[in-house]
């Protein structure tokens, strides 16, 4: 099955081992996945029911008590196992992840290796995170006490299509390593991404049950999967963050979320110059500007203002587009006409309030049905939309300012606070840096470094989101803690013999000594 892709719809019998690995019924009706490159279909899937979500969480369940029972050597070896198979099919899984997205190879290579880091990682450090943890008694000698990490039971999982093998997957890794099952709904527009990773997981040896997968609508296969999980890993907007959130509340369950960002970055007339051209470039346009992390404006301090905005249009204009697996391409596709007439309408609104496009700021269907060019815009008049919504596209304005302090108050002039960036000399960047309100902070980076810095918790402020991916909270939010206290000896309350009256003295008296001592915690 293992084999490179064709630019065209996928081989029967990859298609066909894909769809088997979907919990979905086979007689439902079937939804056309499309390339966006060309805008043909590459096959189809189900359009999954409430039912098929039932099901799905039957068979994670009986799965997930054996699994629970596995030992975390064994559970790590297919993780182990894993992150070889990944870089050895990496070509393959970048096919996969072009034809489902449209996005140019570099883009898609980065998920690739992100996902295997990821598994590393966690493989990596389970033992540890998991290990039991004696911690001080109430009394010393008498009480000893223990914390334990239980896994939550069945993780549900619903991604965006922007990423769908690194938010497909490398969520569900920690979640699986922790003892869990997980039941995810990829994207509709993506799903085969998502499919392929499961396919190998399993020859990494993971049970077949342990991750299920249901495709369909997230009005019905992901409400469905928010009134069964243990615990809700989401992706995806602000505005459906809230209705999941309520949702997990009602039931009070626990729900990790990486929303919206109006991501800024701040130039300082101290900065290195000699490559800001490029850094911007990645920082704004990478994975097509699709990606919650990505700069969609920019502050400049005034004495660097025109050179750097020079720098940045000429790397803008530079910069190649186009269709499929060529790794020269620096741009792919928008996913689809939806993506592209927000885009589109964002920058109209823009330019008829007066804004001024300076490079890009149009569709080019000559190359394909979804392009739209890089675009770089100055002037945009206070209330214009694109100044404070997510674009989510290759479109970025920049701004002159008067002081880093401007700057830094503009940057957190947001109900955002996902991703912010700025260049500057270290001292100016990290003092900069303390200053902004956002999850991530990338120092003379636009959003890569915080990123692949994968033992460090990620996650948005603000409006941008709940709880953390990576780091250790990205694996003990999986688990449920155990508290086990054994009492020795004699009872916390005291011996029976002993009068109460006379046992709160002694108590009293051990309290004092302890503290002294430093023997209590």
């Amino acid at each position: 099955m293992l084999n490179r892709l064709p630019l065209g719809p996928l081989p029967a019998q990859m298609h066909k081992t894909l769809l088997d690995l979907c919990a979905n019924s086979d007689d439902a009706p079937k939804v056309e996945v499309e390339a966006p490159f060309l805008g043909f279909s590459i096959g189809y899937v189900f359009e999954g029911s409430e039912v098929d979500v039932d099901e799905a969480f039957r068979r994670a369940r009986a799965a997930q008590k054996e699994w629970a029972l596995t030992s975390i050597s064994d559970r790590k070896k297919v993780f182990r196992t894993f992150h070889d198979l990944v870089l050895k099919n990496r070509e393959l899984l970048i096919d996969f992840i072009q034809l489902e997205t449209g996005k140019n190879r570099a883009s898609a290579a980065d998920e690739v290796f992100d996902v295997a880091i990821t598994a590393r990682y966690y493989a990596n450090q389970v033992e540890k995170l998991l290990a039991d943890k004696k911690h001080p008694g109430a009394l010393p000698v008498v009480t000893k006490n223990v914390q334990q990490q239980i896994p939550k039971g069945v993780v549900g999982q619903i991604t965006p299509w922007n990423y769908p093998l690194t938010l497909g997957v490398s969520d569900a890794i920690p979640a699986l390593l922790a003892g869990n099952a997980v039941v995810a709904k990829p994207d509709l527009a993506t799903p085969f991404t998502c499919l392929i990773a499961v396919h190998l997981l399993v020859e990494a040896g993971l049970p077949r049950d342990l991750m299920q997968v249901v495709t369909g609508s997230g009005e019905v296969v992901g409400g469905a999967i928010a009134q069964h999980c243990d615990y809700l890993m989401f992706t995806g907007s602000t505005a459906t963050g809230r209705i999941l959130g309520r949702t997990m509340g009602e039931r009070l369950v626990g729900f990790s979320a990486e929303l919206g960002g109006k991501n800024p970055l701040i130039v300082a007339k101290d900065a290195d110059l000699s490559s800001i051209g490029r850094e911007l470039v990645q920082a704004c346009f990478s994975n097509s500007g699709q990606l919650c992390v990505s700069i969609e404006r920019i502050y400049v301090e005034a004495e660097v203002y025109e050179e750097v905005l020079d720098k940045f249009v000429r790397a803008t204009k530079d910069m190649s587009i186009g269709t499929g697996f060529d790794w020269d391409v620096e741009m792919g596709s928008l996913i689809h006409k939806t993506q592209l007439e927000r885009v589109s309408e964002f920058v109209e609104q823009a330019r008829d309030a007066g804004a001024t496009v300076l490079c890009g700021g149009r569709a080019r269907a000559d190359i394909g049905p979804y392009f739209y060019e890089p675009t770089v815009l100055v002037d945009v008049p206070a209330g214009t939309p694109l100044l404070t919504q997510e674009v989510f596209g290759p479109v970025v304005f920049v701004e002159k300012v008067s002081s880093l302090l401007e700057a830094v108050e503009k940057a957190n002039a947001t109900e955002y606070g996902l991703n912010a960036s700025v260049f500057a000399a270290p001292e100016t960047g990290r003092w900069v840096a303390n200053q902004l309100e956002a999850g991530g902070v990338g120092i003379n980076d636009g959003y890569a470094a915080t990123w692949a810095s994968v033992s460090t918790p990620l996650g948005g402020m603000k409006q941008s989101g709940v709880g953390r991916r990576h780091g250790a909270e990205g694996l003990l939010k999986y688990t449920e803690t155990r508290n086990v206290a054994e009492q020795r000896v004699i009872p916390l309350r005291g011996p029976a013999w002993l009068r109460r009256k006379a046992y709160s003295d002694v108590l009293a008296w051990a309290l004092k000594m302890g503290k002294t001592l430093k023997v209590l915690p």
